[in-house]
């Protein structure tokens, strides 16, 4: 059938778009902002692409219309072609309800949810199920480098989907995860996000209990012992097997739980530690990526993985050689000795275990390689209204200096909520002067770590260009 999907180019949806086409239909789409690099990854698969949302690109009623028409959760009333769509009565869906239909019917779906880690979780995930001959399909909202795409039917029936709690459609204001249906879900972790749709942390842990009430029986739930707002939500209710991490550090074999994965450091930075299962060393990972954060994410994907029926010790194997996805702490490049990171990092407790990740790498005190100097742009809709402008000034304690973006649309004054930081943090209102004050502060062995969940303004590049 055609396929029409408004707001494609949006990770989900670009990588939904992917889906549909491999399946065979007709994909066409629209969006406001059609550049790369999800445009030329669309266009490669012979998808073709509308800028902008004029009805026309709809066809004429009762000639051309595409069969159903896919509606982004960006979309809402008063957009053109979702006015359009209603006054001609043409067939549509929302994407996680097209995923549910067309895709994960009668697969195996390893969900992963949790507010922080879930692109990195799923890549792992994906990764290790490829690499013990599995051949996974999956949709994860970024682009894991070990498949360089964002999505894929595959060639079994398992399936990993990197499980959202955002709200579906405007029509559908469930969250996403609602219709995966899964047999295994991960839940990573859970603080408030997404202010702009959830009144509160106990809104989002509802939507956590309806998606846990779609596991079967048979199925498996796994979640992090020590985290108090994931036990308060198996607490409403649990019908499915369970396994826990425990994050607590001491190892004690005599006490470990029937079903407890926990984990120990070797490497200082997290890039090698020890996995243990029911109190029993599994394997230690030795790997590219650092800290807490993520040795946790590896936990988890080696717990689901093994569900399906992957031994630990070949997990590990994997993992050896797992790259992270794109935009997850990612080294840009290095400039006379100067390491540009890139990160997504859109919530205090995401900025704070990266950087405690990246000070064990750089080091503490007169031990240090170089500062570490952060540019953040608080860009998420939460940060934009201002619901963690008190913590985020001690989220970056572990940096030696902060240069922060004030954006037009940010509505609150970051200098302000800057003002007892415990490190130098200057706010600036151009984006051309954090580059000219990085470029002439910065020396070789320093690391600047570049925070945003969007494109920054190309910030990266221009820095990078500064530098040299």
């Amino acid at each position: 059938m055609h396929v029409h999907i408004l707001g494609i180019c949006g990770t989900f949806m670009g990588g939904l778009a992917l889906l549909a086409r491999a399946m065979g239909h007709k994909v066409t789409g629209s969006d406001t902002n059609v550049y790369p690099p999800m445009s030329t990854q669309l266009e490669q698969q012979g998808i073709e692409l509308i800028q902008g949302f004029d009805p026309s690109q709809l066809g004429k009623e009762g000639d051309n219309q595409p069969d159903l028409v896919v509606i982004g959760n960006a979309m809402s009333r008063g957009n053109p072609c979702v006015e359009a769509v209603l006054n001609r009565g043409m067939k549509y869906t929302s994407g996680p309800q097209f995923l549910s239909e067309h895709i994960l019917q009668d697969r195996w779906v390893l969900a992963v949810s949790g507010t922080h880690g879930k692109t990195s979780t799923a890549s792992m995930l994906a990764w290790v199920l490829e690499y013990c001959g599995y051949e996974p399909g999956f949709l994860i909202g970024g682009v894991p480098q070990n498949f360089g795409v964002s999505a894929r039917l595959g060639n079994s029936a398992f399936f990993v989907v990197e499980a959202d709690e955002y709200d579906s459609a405007f029509f559908d204001k469930r969250s996403k995860f609602v219709h995966y249906h899964p047999r295994t879900l991960v839940i990573n972790n859970l603080e408030f996000d997404h202010a702009d749709i959830f009144a509160d942390l106990a809104a989002i842990q509802r939507q956590f209990n309806h998606v846990i009430r779609t596991v079967p029986g048979e199925g498996k739930v796994i979640w992090p012992r020590d985290v108090k707002a994931v036990q308060q939500v198996i607490d409403m209710g649990c019908w499915s097997e369970q396994e826990v991490y425990s994050t607590q550090a001491a190892i004690v074999k005599d006490e470990a739980e029937p079903s407890a994965w926990q984990s120990r450091i070797v490497a200082d930075d997290g890039h090698e530690f020890e996995v243990l299962f029911k109190g029993e060393s599994q394997g230690i990972v030795n790997w590219a990526l650092i800290g807490q954060h993520n040795i946790e994410n590896a936990i988890m994907a080696i717990a689901a993985a093994r569900h399906v029926g992957v031994a630990p010790n070949h997990a590990i194997e994997a993992l050896a050689q797992f790259s992270p996805p794109k935009r997850r702490l990612e080294l840009l490049d290095t400039v006379n000795g100067i390491a540009v990171y890139d990160d997504f990092a859109h919530h205090p407790t995401a900025i704070a275990t990266t950087l405690q990740g990246l000070r064990a790498k750089v080091g503490f005190g007169k031990n240090a390689s170089g500062k570490i100097i952060v540019v953040l742009e608080p860009r998420s809709n939460t940060m934009k209204s201002g619901v963690h402008k008190d913590t985020l000034a001690n989220s970056m304690a572990l940096a030696d200096v902060g240069y922060l973006y004030q954006a037009d649309n940010i509505g609150w004054d970051i200098s302000a909520s800057m003002a007892n930081a415990p490190i130098p943090v200057t706010v600036y209102h151009n984006i051309e002067d954090i580059i000219t004050t990085v470029a002439n502060t910065a020396q070789q062995g320093d690391t600047v770590v570049i925070m945003s969940n969007g494109g920054f303004n190309g910030i990266h590049q221009k820095l990078i260009k500064a530098l040299a």
